[in-house]
């Protein structure tokens, strides 16, 4: 099987939610039927095994990939050559975990309030060496929803005794109150850290980049006719660890938008009509960097590390000596770290969110 040189295509990886959503994702692998399900995400580059309550698939979450029509699973094929794909630094720091979970993330109604570990928690508590720091790029809104929104920290934060009776009483109402509703639009950019609770918003469709883990607590059990489990609402642990976790910090709008959402910083330029712009980096969180790229014409490249591509607007064509590949908008790869030159042609502007591992 020959991997070398070549980006690679990644297809589809649905993965089962407790929310509905995923309406978009049927239409872009051309379904007769498309419609929302449980099955709101698309796990992309993944290495990492969803937590799911009841499932009996231990693979669930991790991608597959196909090369010279052979199937395996992604980090099967990291395992034939890591320092190829990851590269000897990076595998050297982390083993053959690239540290970094890319999503697209279709969703049909607010997701549950919920919360999630910093990395310093999950390494002292949880035996995980990543907790789930993420960041969001908004791609679009459904037609029919009137407010584009996330939660994002609390504007009104609950004392935890407060928050500690909300929850055991499911005290939505209440909980709801402790936030406001931060209005976004396709092209935000925004970064949730960990501890800070929050709550995407229906009608959302995204990019979702985060620390490779499904570490989660869901402090609203029941949303959109499904409840919750309780396997799936506190890790597995106490009201009281969980608690724990919470950031309560008050965090104002004005705050959130100056703190938690970016706008792109010019990069690079690679002549007059193509562009890579910084999104998030070093100075925002130390767990992944995001960048974006604008490219007309012809571009060669070459990178230092790995990263997954997703195209957000446009088509291009993807090149290197011994393999092309041609994508249109919504489309993804991967670039391995060893890749070496490659080119990316597009006759029309083209638009790839590049997701990066840690510097």
């Amino acid at each position: 099987m020959n991997y070398r040189n070549k980006l690679i295509e990644l297809p589809q990886n649905r993965v089962w939610r407790s929310y509905q959503g995923g309406c978009v994702l049927d239409e872009l692998i051309g379904k007769d039927d498309p419609g929302d399900s449980h099955f709101p995400e698309d796990w992309i580059a993944s290495v990492t095994a969803a937590s799911n309550p009841d499932s009996e698939s231990e693979t669930e979450g991790i991608s597959k990939v196909r090369i010279d029509g052979q199937e395996l699973l992604f980090n099967d094929l990291i395992a034939l050559d890591p320092d190829y794909f990851l590269g000897a630094e990076h595998v050297a720091r982390f083993g053959q975990q690239p540290m970094v979970l890319v999503k697209l993330l279709d969703s049909a109604v607010r997701l549950q309030l919920q919360v999630h570990p910093t990395a310093g928690f999950a390494k002292t508590h949880l035996d995980s060496n990543s907790g789930k720091a993420e960041a969001y790029y908004i791609l679009g809104i459904r037609e029919d929803v009137e407010e584009a929104f996330v939660y994002l920290g609390f504007q009104r934060p609950p004392t935890r005794a407060e928050l500690r009776r909300c929850i055991e009483e499911q005290d939505i109402k209440t909980m709801e109150g402790f936030f406001d509703k931060i209005e976004v639009k396709p092209g935000d950019v925004l970064f949730i850290p960990g501890g800070v609770p929050h709550a995407i918003g229906g009608g959302l469709f995204m990019v979702e980049i985060m620390e490779p883990s499904d570490l989660v607590v869901r402090f609203e059990f029941e949303r959109a006719g499904y409840t919750l489990p309780e396997s799936a609402r506190f890790m597995n642990r106490g009201l009281d660890f969980c608690l724990d976790i919470f950031d309560f910090e008050a965090r104002p709008e004005s705050v959130v938008r100056d703190e938690n959402m970016f706008e792109p910083v010019l990069e690079e330029t690679y002549g007059e009509t193509a562009h890579r712009y910084h999104l998030i980096g070093e100075e925002t969180t130390p767990c992944f960097q995001v960048k974006k790229s604008v490219i007309k014409g012809v571009v060669e490249r070459r990178e230092d590390t790995f990263f997954t591509g997703v195209i957000t607007a446009g088509s291009c064509v993807l090149r290197t000596d011994d393999a092309v590949i041609e994508l249109d908008t919504y489309g993804k790869f991967f670039c391995p770290a060893g890749l070496g030159d490659y080119t990316i042609e597009a006759q029309q502007e083209v638009q790839i969110l590049e997701c990066f591992p840690p510097a």
